[in-house]
């Protein structure tokens, strides 16, 4: 597949971009590009070839949950546009 000029402006029009000449032609180009290292990869051999799933074979560690930076309610509150003392207060937006 080779990416034309009309395929350009085609997609212009659907991302509702406005492309100088300059710009199109570099687009072109670039999708050309992107397409020829796609059929190169198309080109090699997989057979027998594992799908990755990870990158490397490192267990992922995970730290432990661990509540930090814990403020006191009057010190939230203290911010709040408006609040009853207990909870903060917000403009009702459902009728």
């Amino acid at each position: 597949m080779v990416i034309t000029e009309n395929l350009v402006l085609k997609l212009e029009q659907l991302t509702r971009l406005e492309l100088s000449p300059e710009e199109r032609e570099h687009i072109l180009e670039d999708l050309n590009k992107i397409l020829g290292m796609v059929d190169q990869l198309n080109g090699l051999d997989t057979q027998g070839v594992e799908p990755l799933t990870y990158l490397n074979d490192e267990p992922i560690v995970l730290r432990p949950d661990e509540v930090q930076g814990e403020i006191d309610r009057e010190a939230a509150l203290s911010n709040a546009p408006d609040a009853d003392g207990v909870h903060f207060r917000t403009p009702k937006v459902i009728e």
